[in-house]
């Protein structure tokens, strides 16, 4: 931070407060303290029948490579509200949003992604402004090797897993990278309700 949002002050520092044990952005001239927070991602996995809806990304990161709907919570929506709005936006599409599905941590980027069960009503879906495509897939046409986050890999993983058990359980993992590589670590998963998306 180079100037004080509150008063306007370039005395920013970078330390510790008296009585915290992190280090903030903090401005000498207010003491002010910034406290900078986790995003929250909401998404959701669009079901037709047996198919689900990916999107190709038409923005970086990951331009070109499929997705399933998510993106930044705004403020003054639930996350459910945010993971359909996210939804309309990527494949204009109505959602009927269910039970929270899958929640990760990205520590290492200050993420916390939450994905939920959905519904497409209607057969009305197309890209829209941050998408190139959006498609229906079955499981075995997956593009897994053009899949742009790990999140959305471990969604799809959990889902079609579960849907094959026929029971559809609350995933938490934690997904770091370590000497280049992405890994799932911690992962904890919670008995769900045995309802159909």
């Amino acid at each position: 931070m180079k100037f004080c949002s509150r008063c306007g002050s370039e005395h920013m520092v970078w330390r510790v407060p008296e009585g915290d044990n992190r280090p903030r952005h903090v401005c000498d001239s207010c003491s002010e303290i910034f406290y900078q927070n986790p995003n929250i991602v909401a998404g959701c996995v669009p079901v037709w029948g047996e198919q689900i809806l990916l999107c190709k990304r038409a923005i970086e990161p990951r331009y070109g490579l499929w997705t399933l709907p998510a993106g930044f919570m705004e403020n003054g929506e639930t996350t459910a509200e945010a993971a359909a709005r996210e939804t309309w936006e990527e494949a204009s599409t109505r959602v009927e949003v269910g039970e929270l599905f899958a929640v990760f941590n990205l520590p290492q980027i200050n993420q916390v992604y939450m994905m939920f069960l959905a519904v497409m009503p209607a057969l009305e879906f197309g890209p829209g402004t941050e998408s190139l495509d959006c498609r229906l897939y079955d499981e075995p046409d997956i593009p897994w090797d053009q899949l742009a986050f790990p999140t959305i890999t471990h969604t799809l993983r959990y889902f079609f897993d579960d849907r094959r058990r026929g029971s559809y359980a609350l995933h938490f993992a934690d997904i770091v990278r370590e000497g280049g590589e992405t890994i799932l670590l911690a992962r904890r998963d919670a008995a769900g309700p045995d309802a159909e998306p």
